[in-house]
């Protein structure tokens, strides 16, 4: 790590296009990367930036569509936003001055993504159109192979998962899903040129996507037909547009938006008493939660229909000015009803009604991997993460897994925030790969893998805590496996999570060099 710190002084006064000379240099050396870096969104980005400030530049991004951006270049359906702030959404290391609104829109977001690229010389490190179709690790030479669509197999010492688990749209398993005529639009698959105007059209899902979308289509389509299975906890969003005034002193006294930031940071780490335990701060939650409802619906029929029967917290909670609204215009219809299949004309409800519509909006999720993994991974022996994973998904510090050694999970089992900004979670993330990737190229490893009993107490404990959360308090969401299992969320505050992630203790792996193990 020294010899990497050494090496970093010596570059910093390097220009961008330096860099990149350097690591097109570096690389055309060898067909085996230091690392590969699987996704080209905020974490695959992040950790790239950081691997080269460490000094290690022989690296690769493979990126399955044609530019940058990850689930932001992918969800841009009408309305996309974020629902953290933006001044907190946003890597602490490059801070953006010139944020439109206090909640940005997507199209704002993947700017900021392509702003990462150019202003940090990116580019050249990325592969693009290299669908991955599987990743396995040559126990012989330790080095893993990850081999794509086109064809090509990819050499790395490590390997970064940074796919995210917002990677995959999920369409649900409805019956009849494949005999609909009209249009299907996923949320994430966004269709442009498809014209709402005039259209009947169905969205099924009411959450986060849902509530961004629905207030948009309701102002183009004939009619709007709103399939809700379960309410969520709504909250209102105080979202401003960023005066030029603040936008200059951003950029010219760049302390004061670290400032906002910081406390952005404490205001939704305090949130935590409301979501993560039930607290009397969590009764205060409700409270406010259900007083908003209030003001925002005052028929009583719908109220009951949008009010939640569970814990604030037990489901992602949600933030909207205008999805109540919506809801409530004349061209709208909230239908409580559960789907019962989807036919040729549309979508029948239990009560036998028909609902014809030229078009459904799936606003349905993702394949989050809970039990699984987005594309096969092979560690030692041949083993497969995702038959291990069957039953709920575990590793260790949330970032490596017993039996994949110089592999790297970016956002794995129990790293989920409940409260506060992702890429505060992301930062600690990849500064603990760092760490472990550069410890393995300086002391020449074949192999730096966690051990599985420390990472069997690691889970443990986890479990132990989570069964005290809201998360696991009875109600069904996609944080959980079918079985109950919380394979998702980290049950604790952003604090707790960096604690944990400051040291990296070699002592926790099992070492390989050369033919010599050390425990």
């Amino acid at each position: 790590m020294a010899a990497r710190s050494a090496k970093l002084g010596e570059q910093t006064d390097l220009a961008h296009h330096s860099l990149i000379e350097l690591d097109a240099a570096m690389t055309n050396k060898t067909d085996v990367y230091d690392t590969l870096i699987i996704g080209a969104g905020f974490a695959g980005l992040g950790t790239a930036i950081k691997l080269r400030e460490a000094g290690v530049h022989k690296i690769a991004i493979l990126e399955r569509a044609s530019e940058a951006g990850g689930t932001w270049r992918d969800n841009q359906y009408p309305g996309a936003a974020c629902d953290i702030p933006s001044n907190l959404y946003s890597f602490s290391f490059a801070p953006n001055p010139n944020w439109s609104r206090s909640y940005s829109g997507s199209k704002e977001i993947l700017g900021y993504v392509h702003s990462l690229v150019n202003n940090f010389g990116l580019d050249a490190l990325i592969q693009y159109q290299q669908n991955v179709k599987r990743v396995e690790l040559d126990d012989a030479q330790g080095v893993w192979m990850i081999h794509t669509d086109s064809g090509k197999i990819w050499k790395g010492k490590t390997v970064i998962m940074a796919s995210g688990p917002l990677a995959n749209a999920s369409f649900p398993t409805i019956r009849g899903l494949e005999t609909f005529k009209g249009k299907k639009i996923h949320s994430a698959q966004w269709d442009h040129d498809y014209d709402f105007t005039g259209k009947r059209v169905a969205v099924i899902g009411t959450g986060a996507s849902a509530i961004q979308i629905i207030p948009e289509l309701v102002k183009k389509v004939d009619k709007l037909k709103v399939f809700q299975r379960t309410p969520a906890w709504v909250m209102p969003r105080p979202d401003f547009s960023t005066s030029e005034l603040s936008k200059k002193l951003f950029a010219k006294l760049p302390f004061t938006q670290k400032a906002i930031r910081e406390a952005l940071y404490w205001t939704h780490e305090s949130m935590a008493l409301a979501v993560i335990w039930s607290s009397p701060v969590t009764r205060i939650g409700e409270r406010l939660g259900k007083a908003f409802l209030r003001s925002q619906v005052p028929d009583p029929w719908m109220r009951r229909q949008l009010k939640p029967d569970y814990k604030l917290g037990c489901k992602r909670i949600l933030v909207s000015n205008d999805y109540y609204p919506a809801l409530q215009k004349e061209n709208c219809e909230l239908i409580t009803w559960p789907i019962a299949n989807i036919v040729e004309k549309g979508i029948r409800t239990s009560e036998g009604i028909e609902h014809r519509v030229d078009c459904i909006v799936f606003a349905t999720g993702f394949d989050v991997p809970k039990s699984g993994t987005p594309y096969p991974v092979r560690g030692v022996g041949g083993r497969e993460l995702a038959k291990e994973w069957k039953h709920g998904a575990q590793a260790y510090k949330s970032i490596n897994v017993s039996g994949y050694p110089n592999l790297y999970i970016m956002f794995g089992p129990n790293s989920g925030p409940g409260h506060n900004s992702a890429l505060v979670y992301m930062e600690q993330q990849i500064a603990y790969a760092v760490k472990g990737i550069c410890t393995i190229l300086d002391a020449n490893l074949k192999m730096l893998d966690v051990k599985p009993e420390v990472q069997a107490k690691h889970n443990a404990a986890i479990q132990k805590r989570l069964a005290k959360t809201n998360w696991n308090s009875g109600c069904k969401s996609w944080y959980l496996t079918e079985d109950g299992f919380n394979a998702t969320m980290f049950p604790g505050f952003a604090t707790q999570y960096a604690a944990q992630m400051a040291k990296f203790d070699v002592k926790a792996y099992r070492q390989v060099k050369a033919d010599v193990t050390t425990a």
